[in-house]
Parts: structure tokens; sequence; C-alpha cells
């Protein structure tokens, strides 16, 4: 058993194949083995998070996971604790595996409570596992939200309670917000992409695995944890042009902030030269407070050879450069406004395609709104199926995708693996945060990186720098960039 930590790079298995290989090691073991060992690596958990707890309750829904609650009952009595054991649903209909946890339950000493206790120091939520699709009703609603409202910790087996394991949308009759104790969760045999995305990364909090002693290497995996990157080697024998220009295209009267928040990036994350073309006619025509940036007229920029990185504040000029944008640039990161205008315009979509068929390269850094103009759909949409979103885009316009949000996705095409992104916490949620990951995306594609990696990670290291950043101090986009 260990803790998913950030930098670890892991497979991630959906609920079909999950099923598949839980199938296959229950017919390689001894019958009830595999809840056996479910149960005490839950207890093993909950006796780390909470050695000196008096009162642990255990939550126990009407199928396996149920049964995985019961065995580790069983091993917090036989250890001295008091767990209070409730049950949601008939005892004479939990399945065969279920019905002898609870016999081995009660053996160890263990009893089930009518009601949950009135206060505890932690609490199993066992309710329901990957199997259920639908919101928790009745008796399990009221007890999670009890666990939400209380302060003591959470611990969830395999995943929340109403979490779907393949999306992360959590589904929940009431508004569902994050509870006020610490969250914890032990996955199981294999681990979920839904606990990394969507709303599953607030749903699990703290994510720990347990293979139980299980290969699921016989199952492909439809994601991965992307990981952290390898650190950057610069020779000694380098110059300017060994990492690339980056060209940035955007800033429309009154955005401009936007344009020089990603070339600010670039420059930080150590593209060689900057180049900014504001759309803004009034703008400046140097920066004094960055003089390493050039300023351009955006219409004369040589976009030959240099990465372009578009749309971060182009607004509505944005779409009459994009035909020259797609059709020149042989290295091309399209945000924010550049999205909008080719999401209403056949012509553009028609050259964005066509870039893959020359070998240009293209990454496509969509948040949730702008991908649904994308794909003619709607954001609540994309959210419920965030991995199924990127590779639709990835297919449709040939690009690298990058969709962003909690547990960002890295999409490609060609059947690529999409990749969840561990980093980043909600002090990303201001305006200026996605240009600034453009400009850091720009600077990887620059310096040499295949696409699908550079958009890694740069997602990662733009995730990373929010989480390490000082507690005490705000993070703005500007610090961001010049991070």
């Amino acid at each position: 058993m260990h803790r998913i930590s950030a930098d670890l790079a892991a497979d991630l298995h959906g609920i079909d194949s999950t099923r598949r290989l839980e199938q296959a090691a229950a017919a390689k073991l001894p019958a009830h083995s595999l809840m056996q060992r479910a149960g005490q690596s839950v207890a093993r958990l909950a006796m780390a998070i909470v050695p000196h707890a008096r009162v642990v309750w255990v939550a126990c829904g009407p199928g396996n996971n149920g049964g995985d609650g019961f065995e580790a009952a069983s091993w917090l009595q036989r250890r001295g604790f008091a767990p209070v054991v409730t049950l949601a649903g008939d005892e004479a209909r939990l399945p065969e595996d279920a019905r002898r946890s609870l016999a081995r339950a009660r053996a160890a000493g263990v009893s089930l409570d009518a009601s949950a206790p009135a206060r505890w120091d932690l609490a199993i939520d066992a309710m329901l596992g990957i199997g259920s699709n639908r919101a928790p009703e009745g008796i399990m609603a009221s007890w999670l939200q009890r666990m939400d409202a209380a302060l003591a910790p959470v611990l969830a087996i395999d995943v929340p309670s109403g979490l779907n394991a393949d999306t992360g949308v959590i589904a929940r009759a009431e508004r569902w917000q994050s509870g006020a104790g610490a969250r914890y969760c032990l996955s199981l045999l294999t681990l979920k992409p839904g606990l990394f995305t969507a709303q599953g990364r607030d749903a699990a909090g703290e994510v720990w695995f347990d293979g139980l002693e299980c290969d699921s290497g016989t199952e492909p995996p439809i994601a991965r944890l992307s990981g952290a990157p390898s650190p950057a080697r610069r020779p000694h024998a380098s110059h300017k042009g060994s990492y690339g220009d980056v060209a940035v295209i955007g800033g429309a009267t009154g955005m401009a902030g936007a344009a020089l928040l990603a070339a600010t990036a670039a420059l930080h994350a150590g593209a060689g030269r900057v180049l900014v073309g504001l759309l803004d006619p009034r703008a400046a025509s140097v920066d004094g407070a960055q003089p390493e940036l050039m300023l351009r007229n955006a219409e004369t920029l040589d976009l030959r050879t240099a990465t372009v990185v578009c749309g971060c504040g182009g607004g509505d000029a944005i779409a009459a450069l994009l035909p020259r944008v797609l059709t020149a640039s042989p290295r091309l990161v399209l945000d924010a406004d550049a999205l909008n205008a080719i999401a209403l315009d056949t012509t553009l979509q028609a050259l964005l395609r066509e870039r893959a068929t020359r070998g240009a390269v293209t990454v496509l850094t969509p948040h949730p709104l702008e991908a649904a103009r994308l794909l003619g759909s709607d954001a609540a949409t994309i959210q419920a199926e965030r991995l199924g979103a990127v590779r639709a885009l990835a297919s449709r316009f040939e690009a690298v995708v990058v969709l962003k949000g909690s547990g960002s996705v890295i999409g490609g095409p060609g059947g690529v693996v999409p990749h969840i992104n561990p980093t980043g916490n909600a002090r990303l949620a201001t305006a200026g945060t996605g240009d600034v990951l453009a400009g850091m995306i720009g600077a990887e594609l620059a310096s040499g990186r295949l696409p699908f990696d550079a958009a890694c990670e740069a997602v990662w290291r733009h995730g990373d720098l929010a989480d390490r950043w000082p507690a005490d101090r705000l993070l703005t986009a500007g610090d961001l960039a010049r991070a």
C-alpha cells in the first residue's frame, strides 16, 4: 500500500477492466481472499490516519463494498479499536462474500448498530463502490451528509460513494461540496481515473493504493497519471537559438495583459527569444518592465520558424489573423479566443485539420466551455465525460488537447492514452493563469519537445508551482508567469 503523490506516473483502469481483473484474481485465489485482503488494508490505513481513535464509524452498503467494511471492522476490533458498524439495506440480501465478512466481523465481537454514533474519530465510507452509477438515497444519503458536515476525517473504500470511477462525476441528490474533515480514499486492485479529475479530487482527497497482490498488467489502462517530468538539463555549449523562438499573438484592445502573461511565462519557462504581436493598435512598442520581450506588429511577424501561441486576449480581432497563423506556423498553441473563433468558422476548422497532413504540430488548450463550443456541445456534457471529450477533440482536429480544470486531461491523436495531471489547486482559478499555461507549453515546444510530452510537462509544472506556493502569499497570474 502506498500514497499516490503528484510525481508518480501510474496506469489508471476503468470500471470494466477492473471488473475483469477482479474476476481473474478471484478465480486464482482461495474463496473470499480478495475481500479479506481489502479489509485488512483498509484497517491498516485507518489505524495510520487516527492511531489514537476511540470510535470508528464504518458505514456499510448492501454490496461488496460493504463487505470490505465488515472486514475492516473485524481487524479494527481485534486491534483494540471500537468500530461502530451500520448497514444500509437488508442483511439477508447481502452478496455471499459480504455475508461471510459480516459473520467474521460478528465472530470478532463487532455488532451492527441501528443508527450512526453521536460522535466519531474516523468515518469509513463503505457504502457504494464502482458498481453503482446512481446517487445515494435514503439512509445512505443521510449518512453521507453527516460525514460531510463533521470535522472528523473520512476514509472511502475504493471510491467515495456516488463517485463515478471512470469520469470523476459525483452523483448526489443534494448539491455536493467537500466536507469539513480531511478526506482519504484507498483505491483497491486498480487506480481509477475518476479519483483524479472533475469532482474526484475533492471527493477523494488523499489517495492511497493497494493492488491486493494482484497483477493489473493484463488489462490496458484507459488513462495514465502523467507523473513528474525529468529535470531539464541545458548544456553549456548552447545559445538562444537552441531553445527556439516563441511568438505570442493576442492582446486585442483592453486585453493586452493576457498576451503579455503568456509571453512572460514563455520567457521564464526558457524560450530562447519571445516576440509579442499585440492586436491593440495603441500598445506600446516596448515593455519597460520586461525589455526581453520583443514587441512587434502582429501582421508582420514571421511565423514560418517560430512556435506560435495564439489567442490569449485576442477578442474578435484574432479571427482575421487565424488563416495565416494556421497555414504558416509549424508549431502552434491555440488558446482562448482563437478556439472560440475556430468553433464558429468551418473554414478555420478545415485549416486546423489540414495542419496534421503536412506535419505541423498543434496543441489546443480549451477550458470546458471552449471545448463544448468546438464539439457543438455544452460545458456540463464535457465535464460529465472529460476523457471522452479529449479523445473526441484530438481525433477531430488531429491535435494534442489539454482540457483544463481540476485534473487537467491531456490527449492526442492516433490512440494515445490520455494523461491526467495530478498537480494544481484552486489558487489557479483566477484570470490569466490559462494564458500562463499557454506560454509555458509554447516554450516547451520551441525547445524541441514532442507535442504530447511538451503539454504534459508544462501542465504538470504549472500546477506544481501552485502547489508549492507559500500559503501566506497570494498567487496571481503574473507571479505564476515569473515563477
